[in-house]
């Protein structure tokens, strides 16, 4: 069996209510100046926990500005705020956007170093002050990931900075944060944990392991998802959403992700089309490039799709891709790229750009060239 590294952060707490262990947990650990990320819509929900840590001494800056496609400058600014702050720790508490800007506040704060020029895989030299993430989407799961994302504006291109130092040292994953999350966030983001799951048990780098969190995820994700986006108080679906996310992002940092994620980084980077819908549109078409090459891992998410299982192995990971494309469609998920306004002058540009993720495109189980790319985005229109 091939070694494999598994990193996660020191602590995880998974429940309904948890952010009030989040409040318990930092208040004994002494730190006094909080450093807040978040989005507006997330403001009420955590209001009484921000106030009870203010009635303990805490001083708490929030930022709730970040865009859901955060830039290089856009961080440098939060960056330059957190600083002014005097922060001592950091906590973000949003969807994936936010999570990785409070990772990156988190490393930078006190280093010389840039993002810039930390792009790539283990280029940031030292941890950074305490962090802790609380995501209020079943989608990313860069709660538990040391993987972050930025819009690098001078390439037009998202780009990733990935490293043990990212980590966060506690993650709460609280479902009852997610419950206000609109069915067409709730459809974006869960589309996206579930490419999480498959992209990490069908890639090359492929780990008994992690193919454990895969597996249980899609199961999770692909039986609740729909459940979620027309009951958005269903709690049940969002409990075993928010579970399905967090073990897709336990999967990113061992095997990392593959071809769906490396098409997308274009769509965000020229068109700012948001992550999550960005993996979404491209999955089942993705999935259908790939099968052939891993036939029996394919069979496999078939069934733990719930998908019917066929005569063989080709037939089973026939019905799972089947069974992608009609869930994304049940779910409000655009099935073509002009649904978009990506015009289909632009496919040659992105799929030179998506040749640049060789990142990630080495995971991906069969080779992808540029023409590879470039029919994938025009069976999309």
């Amino acid at each position: 069996m091939k070694p494999i590294t598994i990193l996660q952060p020191q602590k995880i707490v998974f429940g309904s209510g948890c952010i009030q262990t989040f409040v318990d947990d930092y208040l004994s650990l002494g730190f006094r100046r909080l450093f807040v990320l978040t989005a507006p819509p997330i403001l009420p929900l955590i209001e009484p926990a921000m106030n009870r840590l203010k009635e303990n001494g805490v001083s708490i800056e929030v930022c709730h500005d970040i865009l859901a496609e955060p830039t290089l400058n856009d961080f440098n600014k939060i960056l330059d705020s957190a600083r002014e702050f005097r922060a001592d720790s950091v906590v973000g508490i949003g969807g994936g956007s936010v999570l990785d800007v409070a990772k990156l506040v988190a490393a930078f704060i006190d280093s010389d170093q840039k993002a810039e020029d930390c792009f790539g895989t283990g280029f940031i030299k030292k941890k950074g002050l305490w962090l802790a993430c609380l995501p209020t989407t079943a989608g990313t799961g860069s709660e538990v990931s040391p993987n972050a994302i930025l819009l690098d504006e001078r390439d037009r291109l998202k780009k990733g900075i990935v490293s043990p130092y990212l980590l966060a040292d506690t993650a709460y994953v609280d479902p009852m944060l997610t419950m206000t999350v609109p069915s067409k966030v709730t459809a974006d983001t869960g589309m996206d944990a579930l490419t999480h799951c498959i992209e990490a048990y069908t890639n090359k780098f492929a780990h008994p392991a992690v193919d454990i969190y895969a597996l249980q995820g899609i199961k999770l994700i692909a039986a609740n998802l729909l459940r979620a986006v027309r009951d958005g108080n269903d709690t049940e679906a969002r409990e075993a959403m928010s579970l399905g996310s967090l073990y897709g992002g336990l999967v990113l940092g061992p095997v990392n992700t593959a071809a769906v994620h490396a098409l997308s980084y274009p769509l965000g980077g020229e068109f700012h089309i948001p992550h999550g819908l960005s993996n979404a549109i491209l999955l089942p078409s993705v999935m259908k490039f790939n099968r052939p090459a891993n036939l029996r891992k394919y069979a496999e998410v078939a069934i733990a799709c719930g998908a019917p299982q066929g005569k063989d192995d080709n037939e089973t990971a026939q019905n799972g891709v089947d069974f992608i494309y009609e869930l994304s469609k049940a779910v409000g998920i655009p099935q073509k790229l002009s649904d978009l306004n990506i015009p289909q002058s632009a496919v040659d540009g992105m799929a030179k750009a998506a040749m640049e993720v060789q990142r990630l495109l080495k995971n991906n189980p069969r080779e992808v060239t540029e023409q590879d790319a470039r029919d994938i985005y025009n069976s999309l229109y």
